[in-house]
C-alpha cells in the first residue's frame, strides 16, 4: 500500500491526466476507500490545489482554474519537452517572453534530477539557435487572439498590408499558424465574405475583442497551416518566383518548408516550385543551398541577380592561389 505523501502524489498526477474523473473509479485505480479519496482530495485543496468536486451519478472530482498556480507534477518526458520548449522561447519569433522563459527554465532546471539535467545540458549542446528574419510578435497578443479564436469573439485591428496601407478590419478568428518564419491569423472577414491570413507582426496595437459570432466550416478541412501555406505563397507579390527543380517532388518536400512555397511534381524526376520571397538575394542563397540542379522560369530579375552572383564567384575562384609545386 502506497503511504500517504505517495498516494497524493499519485493522485495528483492522476488528476492532471483528465478532465474529470468520477469518484469509485479515481478510488479503484487508487485502491483506497471513498472515504479516503474524499480526506485526500480536502489535504490537496489545503495545500492549494482546485480540485471541484460535484456529485450525482455523473459526479467525481476534476480540476479547476484558480486564483494561483498551484505546482504541477511532471514525469521526464513532459520535464525536458518544457525545458526544450522555454529554451526555444528564449530565442524564438515572439517578442516579450525571452527573460522569463530563461527564468522559468531556471527554475525548472534547479529542481530537476541530475539525469534529466544531462539530457537537457546534451540537448543543449547540439541545438544551435539560429536568428530568424522578420520582427518578432507580442506575446500579449497572440495571447488575445488565440483567447478570442478559442472564445469564438469577434476581433478589430489595426492592419498594415504588403504595400504598407494601413486599414482596420473586424474579422470572426479561426486560429493562429506559424509558418517555421512568421505567425499568421486565420479568419473570416465579413466585409470581404471570405477567408483572409493577417501577417500577426503587422497588426498595430492591441486588439479590440468583441460579440460572439457563430462557428462556419474551417478553410482547407481545418488544416490551417496548409490554407495559410497556400495563401501566403499564391498572394500578389512584387518578385513573384517559379522554379524547376531537377528532383523529385518527394524529395524537395522533405527539404523545403510548407510555409515557403508551393511544390508540384512535373514528372518523375523533376518538379516546379512556386515561391514569393521579399529579397532576391535571399532567394538566391536558398536555392543554391537546396542542393540541387535547377532552372528559373520567372522573374527576369531572378535571373540576372543569379548571373551576378555566379560571375562574382567565378571571379573569386580565379584569385585563389594555386600551391606551387616544390622542386
Amino acid at each position: 500500500m502506497l503511504t500517504s505523501s505517495n498516494r497524493l502524489l499519485r493522485l495528483l498526477s492522476l488528476l492532471q491526466t483528465r478532465r474529470h474523473w468520477a469518484g469509485n473509479e479515481l478510488a479503484a485505480t487508487l485502491a483506497i476507500h471513498p472515504r479516503t479519496l474524499r480526506r485526500d482530495i480536502d489535504k490537496l485543496r489545503e495545500l492549494g490545489y482546485p480540485v471541484h468536486a460535484s456529485s450525482g451519478v455523473a459526479g467525481g472530482y476534476a480540476f479547476r482554474a484558480g486564483k494561483a498556480l498551484p505546482p504541477l507534477l511532471l514525469d521526464d518526458d513532459e520535464a525536458l519537452a518544457v525545458a526544450l520548449t522555454l529554451r526555444t522561447a528564449a530565442t524564438g519569433t515572439v517578442g516579450g517572453i525571452e527573460e522569463t522563459a530563461l527564468r522559468a527554465l531556471v527554475k525548472l532546471e534547479q529542481v530537476m534530477p541530475q539525469r534529466l539535467r544531462h539530457r537537457v545540458d546534451a540537448l543543449r549542446s547540439a541545438i544551435v539557435p539560429i536568428p530568424r528574419d522578420g520582427a518578432a510578435v507580442d506575446a500579449t497578443l497572440l495571447a488575445t487572439l488565440a483567447a478570442a479564436c478559442r472564445d469564438q469573439l469577434r476581433v478589430g485591428f489595426d492592419y498594415a498590408d504588403g504595400k504598407g496601407r494601413a486599414s482596420t478590419r473586424l474579422v470572426e478568428p479561426q486560429g493562429l499558424a506559424h509558418t517555421g518564419y512568421r505567425w499568421y491569423l486565420v479568419a473570416w472577414d465579413p466585409a470581404r465574405e471570405d477567408w483572409r491570413t493577417f501577417r500577426i507582426d503587422r497588426i498595430a496595437g492591441a486588439p479590440e475583442v468583441g460579440a460572439h459570432f457563430a462557428p462556419r466550416p474551417p478553410p482547407e478541412g481545418g488544416d490551417l497551416r496548409a490554407y495559410v501555406s497556400r495563401s501566403v505563397n499564391m498572394a500578389p507579390h512584387p518578385e513573384p518566383a517559379r522554379v524547376i527543380l531537377h528532383a523529385p517532388r518527394a524529395v524537395m518536400a522533405t527539404r523545403i518548408p510548407p510555409g515557403a512555397g508551393q511544390i508540384e511534381a512535373l514528372d518523375e524526376a523533376r518538379c516546379v516550385l512556386q515561391c514569393a520571397v521579399p529579397s532576391l538575394d535571399a532567394l538566391v542563397y536558398w536555392l543554391m543551398a537546396l542542393d540541387v540542379e535547377f532552372e528559373v522560369l520567372a522573374p527576369a530579375a531572378l535571373q540576372d541577380r543569379l548571373r551576378l552572383a555566379s560571375e562574382r564567384l567565378g571571379r573569386s575562384l580565379e584569385k585563389m592561389a594555386v600551391p606551387k609545386a616544390r622542386g
